[in-house]
């Protein structure tokens, strides 16, 4: 059976377009790696200041619980007390 060159013709040119697109698919896959590892690493920075500012939350409605009960603390002292005995 003799060779065909129109089949080896066509096969060497579907051979090429696969090759094309399987490395354009390469590419494209490496891109959203990239992409993805940098989100990643997005998300990452955005944990740790998120953990950082419910810390400083938690400090600051320690400290407005300090100073509400110094208030009451002084306004009790006061209640009953006439304001020309100071």
């Amino acid at each position: 059976m003799p060779e065909d060159p129109i089949a080896h013709s066509e096969l060497a040119a579907l051979t090429r377009r696969f090759e094309e697109v399987a490395e354009k698919n390469d590419r494209e896959f490496g891109i959203i790696k990239s992409d993805l590892t940098a989100v990643r690493l997005q998300v990452g920075n955005l944990d740790q200041k998120v953990d950082r500012l419910a810390e400083e939350m938690r400090g600051l409605s320690e400290k407005v619980d300090r100073n509400q009960a110094q208030i009451i603390e002084l306004l009790t002292a006061l209640v009953g007390k006439s304001p020309e005995a100071s």
